[in-house]
């Protein structure tokens, strides 16, 4: 009972809030986000009223499992960017820029980290340095993609933006993995090849290999139904069974082999849309079906973040500093690599601003990092949480205004707005 009454309770506010924040014009995103912050356990979640809101953090983990269920629709949607006749167009311009805005981002937060630890030796090591220069390679996909359905964004930008969000997954997990083997040798004085190359490999290629089979199996399915109410049960239970398979993880003698849920369902996504002649009408009809659990996973997020984190100095100070260093590495090396594949203006100016959202991925390598170098990883995981706590209520709103400025999300029409205006009416007429 007090799970269902968590989950109807935290989907019921991120709800009002959208409807409180309208006339702000904010993305739901980030309407959803403050509403899980308000009804968790730093706000509301205080006063102890079973509930009101998540008592303590305990009370939100216990819904971890809704959260891995949304992000893999989430990278099963944006697999679906990846149709051939599209990715033929833009597939180098996406291999390009999302390769090389990751490595800038990871290059301008070692330099700045670097600098902070000559200054504070004290307080952030060379380690430390190097594994949040990683972490700043991720960006979040589900808040991007978010917005692009809000708004129903359309364009070149757009068509860009998700393939590059996608490929960001695979180059963060490789650069992290190389970051993070050097360094543990430094903390330890011993190299570990296995750990630096063979396993981000492994789990790469794995992760690949089993969405492709998948998205094979699942097309075949498919062409066993002429409901498309069965069908579309069909991808529903893929998505769900894809997602368990991902968490399964094992050893083939010194290599840990394991899969990366997004990494997986992207690839489902991927296959599937490409083999399956109905794809475009069933994914349109999964779009709808996962409304409402998107909007959970988003207050279950924000219910998330650590409000603490503002209460210590030193975090809040490196904070701001990778923050700063890791936008601006976006935006640089999102416009450095725009302009080197003769990108338009347009894509060149408002690209980078698209991709600073963070949260899971990012979350993800924090808490490898925190389990791996004990105290030293607290500040890791700390300053990570500041900047997912940062970026994730500001990020959807930068990525609104970016879409916009680009065209890409378009003005509502004067006959769009009289036929709604008309629907509202007669709604009222009918009410009396």
């Amino acid at each position: 009972m007090s799970t269902l009454l968590s989950v109807s309770i935290a989907l019921l506010a991120g709800l009002m809030m959208t409807r409180a924040f309208k006339p702000l014009k904010l993305p739901s995103v980030t309407a959803y986000l403050i509403a899980g912050v308000l009804i968790g356990p730093y706000c509301m979640g205080m006063l102890g009223i079973e509930g009101l809101g998540f008592n303590s953090m305990e009370s939100v983990h216990a819904l971890s499992l809704i959260s891995q269920v949304a992000l893999g629709f989430i990278a099963f949607s944006i697999g679906n960017e990846f149709r051939m006749e599209d990715i033929r167009h833009i597939g180098k311009q996406a291999f390009v820029i999302g390769i090389f805005q990751a490595l800038v981002a990871t290059l301008f937060v070692d330099l700045a980290l670097f600098a902070v630890h000559k200054m504070m030796p004290d307080v952030i090591s060379v380690s430390q340095a190097i594994t949040l220069g990683a972490i700043a390679t991720a960006t979040a996909p589900a808040a991007t993609l978010m917005v692009v359905r809000q708004y129903k964004a359309k364009g070149k930008l757009t068509d860009l933006l998700l393939p590059i969000v996608a490929l960001d997954d695979a180059v963060g997990l490789i650069v992290f993995a190389v970051s993070f083997g050097i360094a543990k040798t430094l903390t330890t004085g011993s190299v570990d090849m296995i750990s630096i190359i063979v396993n981000p490999l492994a789990e790469i290629v794995c992760s690949l290999i089993l969405g492709a089979v998948m998205g094979w199996i699942l097309t075949q399915l498919e062409k066993m139904f002429n409901s498309n109410t069965n069908r579309l049960n069909m991808t529903i239970t893929f998505v769900l069974l894809t997602v368990a398979l991902s968490m399964i993880k094992f050893e083939i003698g010194p290599v840990h082999v394991g899969f990366s849920s997004l990494l997986v369902c992207m690839m489902l996504g991927t296959v599937f849309c490409n083999t399956c002649p109905l794809s475009h009408d069933l994914m349109d009809k999964a779009d709808r079906w996962t409304s409402p659990l998107f909007a959970l996973f988003f207050v279950i997020s924000g219910a998330e973040l650590e409000l603490g984190v503002f209460a210590q100095g030193a975090i809040v100070l490196i904070g701001v500093v990778y923050i700063l260093f890791r936008s601006l590495g976006k935006y640089m090396g999102t416009f450095i690599s725009a302009k080197m594949t003769k990108c338009s203006p347009e894509i060149c100016k408002y690209l980078g601003i698209t991709l600073l959202p963070q949260a899971g991925v990012a979350l993800g390598m924090c808490t490898i990092a925190s389990a791996e170098f004990g105290e030293a990883g607290v500040l890791i995981r700390n300053i990570t949480l500041f900047a997912v706590l940062i970026y994730e209520l500001f990020g959807p709103v930068l990525t609104r205004m970016a879409l916009q400025a680009s065209g890409d999300i378009k003005p509502m029409s004067d006959e769009v707005k009289m036929r709604r205006h008309i629907k509202l009416e007669e709604a009222k007429q009918r009410q009396k």
